[in-house]
């Protein structure tokens, strides 16, 4: 394994982290083996290896902050606060759901903690978490708007677009790149001409900021100024968390693309074993401990799994609702 992680961290926060860190891995685990087993329809967007980036990133927000996700963003959701048992139910198509068992995995939303939602389209958060950003900015809320995309994105349009306006009229957002290597299975270095996304900061005018994504609180360490920076009307940045996904880009995909050496060095930089190694070798947290740690995040999942195959499937005359707005003015 490679070399462990620094800890600014006290125990109580350390187990914190450690919670966050596997829930999420083990939701998007149990996830797949229901999409296998036919429980869930479709497919899925593991996020399985870059857990640490959304939970470093949200670690350094207010409450009351806003996140703007993915298409691979149930991490988000739950980092962020989300409920695992609506976001299960969301999965199975039941009214229980964040979007009532319609929206599925790529459309959830939870105004309530802050997060204004996935999205499938690549790409597709940027500009809304920018007008969010404008929104924050115009109310004089002092909240912050972290954007989070891939790499892929960042050939995007709207990434340009919206990045160019952030700068020019300073608005609160911080944009979170993932970079996992692979836009779908084109490699970073067949889409873009140069090594680090970060660069691009500097043709906006923000600062560009590169950190460890397989590493928790590097990803933190580097969005305290990036947030306070916003928060305080001095405009965006962007930051490049290097990372890795350690599965496929959905559910079938077979990553004949990329080998399984490569993969294996990815693994032994494993964001949850490096940081349970290094809570370990300062006495943090014993071994007992980590072991209720991982009982604990098991337990939700499986309370959030009951959940879901108890709760009912929406009702045919609620099949329009929230699709069509009753306000006139919206039509």
């Amino acid at each position: 394994m490679s070399a462990a992680v620094t800890l600014p961290l006290s125990p109580a926060e350390a187990r914190r982290v450690l919670y966050q860190l596997t829930l999420a891995r083990v939701f998007e685990e149990r996830v797949l083996k229901l999409v296998s087993d036919g429980s869930i329809r479709g497919t899925t967007h593991p996020y399985v290896g870059q857990e640490a980036v959304a939970v470093g990133a949200c670690l350094a927000l207010r409450p009351d902050d806003l996140v703007i996700s993915t298409h691979r963003g149930h991490g988000h959701l739950l980092a962020k606060g989300g409920d695992p048992k609506r976001l299960m139910a969301e999965l199975f198509g039941k009214a229980t759901g964040y979007g009532g068992g319609k929206g599925g995995t790529q459309h959830m939303a939870d105004f309530a903690i802050g997060h204004l939602g996935s999205n499938g389209i690549t790409g597709g958060g940027i500009p809304i978490g920018t007008g969010a950003a404008l929104s924050a900015q115009m109310r004089g809320s002092g909240q912050v708007v972290a954007v989070f995309f891939g790499d892929g994105a960042t050939n995007q349009g709207t990434f340009h677009e919206s990045l160019n306006l952030a700068a020019l009229w300073r608005l609160p957002a911080v944009y979170v790149c993932e970079n996992n290597l692979y836009a779908m299975s084109t490699p970073h270095h067949e889409a873009c001409a140069i090594e680090h996304i970060a660069d691009r900061a500097a043709a906006y005018g923000m600062p560009g900021v590169r950190a460890d994504g397989m590493d928790v609180l590097a990803v933190a360490a580097a969005m305290r100024p990036a947030v306070e920076r916003a928060r305080a009307g001095r405009g965006p940045t962007l930051i490049e968390c290097k990372t890795y996904r350690f599965l496929g880009h959905s559910k079938s995909d077979q990553r004949v693309y990329r080998s399984r050496e490569e993969e294996a060095t990815w693994r032994d930089r494993d964001p949850i074993a490096r940081l349970r190694a290094a809570v370990l070798e300062q006495a943090l947290v014993s071994s007992a401990e980590l072991d209720a740690i991982a009982r604990d995040a098991v337990a939700v999942v499986d309370e959030a799994v009951t959940f879901a195959q108890s709760s009912p499937f929406p009702e045919l005359q609620d099949v329009t609702a929230g699709v069509f707005s009753d306000d006139p003015c919206a039509s």
